[in-house]
């Protein structure tokens, strides 16, 4: 594989982060950044079989699996998971669970041991030097799956429009099982849509700079109402760390 096939979306991504906040990286390009075909896909979306519930979630009525890891990743793609603990989001980010503690079930090892993962971290380590020189970075893993279910669709964001609070925020979708809907949008603060689009091939990866934009996923409803309908995705944060 040829260094520029690797370096060239990486590089684009980051002149449209610059430039416009957001881009979306087609699955070729994340294939060949990730050094993956579509054997190593299919076992990286075998871990989305076998997440938790989320009991947050659940209270505003949507069915939500999740895992969650938190990483280290130096500058030089040196990379060591940290200590499982808490989900906080920053003040002034997410307005449904501000500064609110939120425990989720860690990701099992052999997600932890998944090459593709590792893969995945370092690219958008230097996706993210675009935006900030950090020497290190915290970097957040969310694995989801929601379900859509007859008379009750699925909110993959059940806060609206948000920010993290972060450096870059990323959506790479897994799969979509049986569903319509969960657009995509990413709009300035003052309402402005920058980017609208449905994540609808596995492999498809959307960037955002969580600094200077904001982004909601529209709710997803079953195709067939007698059938399991899922939507699965890993969001990765990385934020200066």
């Amino acid at each position: 594989m040829a260094v520029d096939d690797v370096r060239r979306p990486v590089e684009e991504a980051c002149r449209a982060l610059v430039s416009a906040g957001c881009h979306v990286m087609a699955p070729p390009a994340v294939s060949t950044c990730l050094g993956t075909d579509e054997q190593g896909w299919a076992r990286f979306a075998a871990h989305w079989e076998d997440l938790a519930p989320d009991p947050y979630a659940a209270e505003t009525g949507t069915r939500r699996l999740r895992r969650y890891g938190h990483f280290s990743l130096s500058r030089a793609g040196e990379l060591r998971t940290r200590p499982h603990g808490a989900f906080v989001q920053p003040e002034e980010s997410n307005p449904l669970y501000v500064e609110v503690n939120r425990h989720f079930e860690p990701l099992t090892d052999a997600f932890l041991r998944e090459p593709l993962l590792a893969a995945l971290l370092r690219m958008l380590g230097r996706v993210a030097a675009c935006l900030d020189a950090a020497d290190e970075w915290s970097a957040e893993v969310h694995p989801f799956r929601v379900v859509a279910e007859a008379g009750n669709g699925g909110r993959p964001t059940p806060e609206g429009r948000h920010r993290d609070g972060v450096t870059l925020v990323t959506s790479l979708l897994i799969g979509r099982v049986n569903v319509v809907g969960g657009e995509s949008t990413v709009s300035t603060p003052d309402g402005a849509e920058l980017l609208t689009a449905t994540l609808s091939r596995p492999g498809t990866l959307l960037l955002g700079d969580d600094r200077t934009t904001l982004h909601e996923v529209s709710p997803v409803r079953p195709l067939d109402a007698g059938r399991p309908a899922h939507r699965d995705v890993l969001v990765t944060t990385l934020a200066r760390g």
